[in-house]
């Protein structure tokens, strides 16, 4: 392997051994000998690049790339999207970039190196080491001015990160856990809770991406236990909307989105096992739990503090290279615990009374009959200078006139949305979420058709 040579560092894998199992996909267990031989031979395939737009689908070839990569001294970048003019902005910050792919024909405007389909020789050498101040990926937020912002991830932050959070899950190596994962992942969960939680975790990974709900229960009952879902609200809750069995859980994990106590309590009794939701960010990736279905507060992985200055809050130490301050609400309830509040850029102010985004889409998800729903705030302001509220909602067995009865029962008068528009679905992304622009787009599409009101 053409690889970046320590005599001393942090190991790549966390397995006790080579025959331990790293992956799934159907009834094959990969183990972690078939895993590094698959590294050496993708590694020999990389171009000279440094940086890498590893966009494989399949999680477990994900995983592979992202592992030549690191031990090719190559860097991973992880933005938030692959359009055409993100990846134009990534040419800008690496115009060394090619793209690592398995799907054929792929339309990313890079130079391409496919996912070689070999079969994996022998390997019979010991786990490599990293060095755990090694650059290994950029992850990107979206700045002010939309370009994408690299935020620089060592491969001894991210070793921190995951040992803390394994700790937290209650998930040992010796219990030979497998994760399926619902999220992609390029996203900054799935990156860390389904790909490198079972890499330094000592754990195994279900190799596919399930989707629906049928699949998502087919990945489950493949996969031995102890088993853990690593999903989000949207998904969850289409799970248990779709009227099927469910298989028992030992855990289920939830991020992207705030998730509700009595969703919480619904997976808890139908899958048989707890719930943890995660709180982080792209800048300084996970940093606290919650056991949803009891408690509101928010318990953070150790070793990080958090620090008030200037009406702010400061997230540090622990796994965190650098101090970072969070874009929420959040409210300290003593060294280690928290409630978040929302978004600080989720706070709506009309006529001055003050409510957040994530409260009123909670008031409105949970009206019987919505099976879907998001409130918006519109950039320009109407002429009398009050702005008003949209909210878009799929919800089939009501109408407009019934819903805004229920909506207006759980919100202030104020913050009724106009207008408020049906749909036959969201335009979610792969992780549960709604791109703005993807929002704005179904709604301009919804006023020039006939609506329900």
């Amino acid at each position: 392997m053409n690889s970046v040579s320590v005599a001393s560092g942090l190991p790549l894998l966390r397995h006790a051994s080579l025959d331990a199992p790293l992956a799934w996909r159907g009834d094959e267990c990969i183990s972690v000998a078939h895993f590094l031989s698959d590294v050496e031979r993708v590694a020999w395939a990389l171009p000279a690049g440094k940086h890498v737009l590893n966009v494989c689908a399949d999680r477990y070839r994900f995983a592979v790339g992202l592992a030549a990569s690191v031990m090719t001294g190559k860097i991973s970048l992880l933005p938030s999207t692959h359009t055409p003019d993100t990846v134009r902005q990534l040419l800008g910050f690496a115009p060394d970039v090619f793209c690592l792919t398995d799907t054929l024909p792929c339309d990313i405007e890079l130079p391409q190196c496919h996912y070689p389909e070999v079969q994996p020789d022998e390997f019979d050498g010991a786990i490599p080491l990293v060095d755990p101040g090694q650059c290994v990926a950029y992850v990107f937020t979206s700045g002010s001015t939309g370009a994408p912002v690299p935020h620089r991830k060592t491969w001894g932050s991210l070793v921190r990160n995951i040992a803390a959070e394994a700790d937290r899950l209650a998930l040992r190596a010796e219990d030979r856990f497998t994760l399926i994962g619902t999220v992609p992942p390029q996203h900054m969960y799935g990156f860390e809770s389904t790909v490198l939680l079972a890499m330094l975790g000592g754990g195994a990974m279900w190799a596919g991406r399930p989707f629906y709900p049928a699949d998502i229960v087919s990945a489950m009952e493949a996969c031995p236990q102890p088993r853990a879902l690593v999903s989000t609200p949207f998904h969850l809750r289409t799970l248990l909307g779709a009227g099927i069995a469910l298989p028992k859980a030992d855990l289920v994990v939830s991020a992207t989105a705030p998730l509700s106590g009595n969703l919480a309590v619904e997976i808890e009794t139908r899958l048989q096992c707890p719930l943890l939701e995660i709180y982080g960010c792209t800048e300084t990736g996970q940093l606290a739990t919650r056991s949803t279905a009891h408690t509101t507060e928010w318990q953070l992985f150790r070793g990080v503090t958090l620090i008030e200055e200037d009406g702010q809050v400061r997230a540090q130490d622990g796994h965190i290279d650098v101090p970072t301050v969070l874009s929420d609400i959040i409210e300290p309830v003593s060294a280690d615990r928290f409630l978040l509040h929302g978004r600080s850029a989720d706070l709506v102010n009309i006529a001055g009374k003050r409510s957040s985004l994530s409260y009123l889409n909670h008031q409105l998800n949970a009206i019987p009959g919505v099976v879907d729903g998001c409130f918006l705030m519109p950039d320009d302001e109407q002429v009398d200078g009050v702005t008003r509220l949209m909210a878009v909602v799929v919800a089939p067995t009501l109408d407009h006139a019934g819903l805004l009865r229920a909506l207006r029962e759980r919100v202030d008068p104020l913050f009724l949305p106009r207008p408020l528009l049906f749909a036959d679905a969201l335009p979610r992304n792969a992780t549960g979420k709604l791109p703005r622009a993807a929002l704005e787009a179904l709604i301009a599409q919804s006023r020039q058709g006939t609506d329900r009101s």
